[in-house]
């Protein structure tokens, strides 16, 4: 079997199912919810990410004396993979595992086991706030480069690094809204009722 055609073939699937019916994440599991964040989310900014990188310090090198936004935009792509990078495994190691911990408690009608966290509430602070940095970070890159407008003598390399850049922003977007409007406002519902019914 060849692997890449599969996979080229998965993606045209991809391309030509229809748009219309938006995923019901509303309605998943928060188990379910934070394993399709992982699984979806964090491998796309880990698989995208030093690509992105290589292509920004690329072209600000190539174009920078000509367009001297693109040195800010390669500093701020590194911003926002360090941010990203430390950010993840937080929600990997500690944050997700916690929540699923809460999910299995209330599901088993059992009490949370003690966690170091004392409540989900500072873990999900501090995601919020890094999510802001790394917003705001992506929302300069798009002033800087004016909306991913094209100057007349971008090269391919330019074209593909602002196309990537924004099809990175969009995902970013599509990945903080289920963290910061589902996942952790049920998280912290479900935490609040187990607090209610230990009690």
């Amino acid at each position: 079997m060849d692997v890449t055609l599969i996979e080229k073939e998965l993606q045209e699937a991809d391309k030509s199912a229809s748009p219309s019916r938006p995923l019901p994440y509303n309605e998943w599991s928060l188990d379910f919810l934070a394993d399709y964040i992982v699984n979806t989310h964090h491998t796309y900014v880990k698989k995208t990410l030093p690509e992105l990188r290589g292509y920004a310090a690329k072209v600000a090198k190539v174009h920078g004396e000509h367009h001297p936004e693109l040195l800010p935009i390669h500093e701020l792509v590194e911003a926002v993979n360090a941010e990203l990078t430390a950010h993840m495994m937080k929600e990997e190691k500690i944050l997700f595992p916690y929540i699923k911990e809460i999910v299995a408690s209330k599901n088993n009608a059992s009490p949370v086991k003690s966690s170091s966290l004392g409540s989900v509430q500072g873990p999900i602070n501090m995601m919020e706030m890094e999510h802001e940095m790394v917003g705001k970070n992506m929302d300069e890159i798009r002033t800087l480069s004016a909306n991913f407008s094209l100057p007349q003598d971008a090269c391919a390399s330019y074209s593909l690094l602002y196309r990537m850049l924004e099809e990175f922003e969009d995902d970013l977007h599509t990945h903080i809204h289920l963290e910061n409007n589902i996942l952790f406002p049920k998280a912290l519902a479900i935490e609040k009722e187990l607090n209610r019914t230990d009690n």
